[in-house]
């Protein structure tokens, strides 16, 4: 399995292309500083499947052309989410269970975020729910990040099917107060 993950061919390294620069963009500090974002596994955890949502939701834009590149993003996702628990310490009998749980989550996200890309104020309640995981946060902040989650859906809408294959991905800044 990890030879058809990490192996050599296009796909694969397609995924871990974008999955770094996701998981790159998921770490830039003026998500936690200007976004409020808590600065927390789960926070870093929400952070990246906003952005794997991004991605995937852009390449199922483009149907069986893409498939086999989201499918494996996905994989190499949770490849690396079980990597980091057992780096963590967490369990051997523990790590699938785990796994699965943050995979229903990614999962009840994308079922949140896609209906918001529509609608600021749906986009803005399920990130309250999920990024923020219902704690009070300061309603700048909170608008700030569905424009930026608007704009960078829109942003990779316009970016080429060929790129996003050859593993090529932008992000745009996340813009402060």
């Amino acid at each position: 399995m990890l030879n058809r993950l990490f192996g050599r061919g296009g796909r694969e390294q397609a995924a871990r292309a974008l999955y770094g620069a996701i998981v790159a963009q998921a770490r830039r500090p003026e998500f936690y500083l200007q976004g409020a974002v808590p600065d927390t596994v789960d926070g870093r955890f929400d952070l990246l499947a906003l952005h794997v949502f991004l991605v995937l939701h852009r390449l199922r834009g483009d149907g069986a052309r893409s498939a086999a590149l989201a499918q494996a993003l996905f994989d190499l996702m949770f490849a690396d989410m079980d990597h980091n628990l057992r780096e963590m310490g967490v369990g051997d009998l523990s790590v699938g269970r785990k796994v699965k749980t943050m995979a229903k989550a990614l999962y009840g996200r994308i079922a949140a975020y896609e209906p918001g890309l529509g609608d600021q104020a749906v986009l803005a309640d399920a990130l309250a729910r999920n990024l923020y995981r219902g704690a009070a946060v300061d309603r700048g902040a909170l608008a700030r990040l569905a424009r930026y989650v608007t704009a960078a859906a829109a942003a990779l809408a316009g970016q080429s099917t060929d790129a996003l294959l050859a593993g090529q991905v932008r992000f745009d800044s996340f813009e402060g107060p």
